[in-house]
């Protein structure tokens, strides 16, 4: 996910956005517990997606004070 398009929605979207990320990443963990998971890297993608989207956030509810 990139920055942009974090930035180009609003305070509700982007919240929004971190549940279905967290959602995916708590998949991705499933599978790994499982050992059904292939791309291993996608769990540390998932994860950065969400602190990325977590900092955007903090920005938008600090500008809007």
């Amino acid at each position: 996910m990139k920055t942009t398009d974090l930035r180009n929605k609003d305070i509700a979207g982007v919240e929004a956005e971190i549940k279905d990320l967290q959602k995916a990443h708590f998949g991705l963990r499933m599978q790994k517990g499982t050992q059904q998971l292939q791309n291993t890297a996608a769990l540390r993608q998932t994860r950065r997606d969400i602190a990325r989207a977590k900092t955007i956030l903090a920005e938008k509810k600090q500008a809007a004070k």
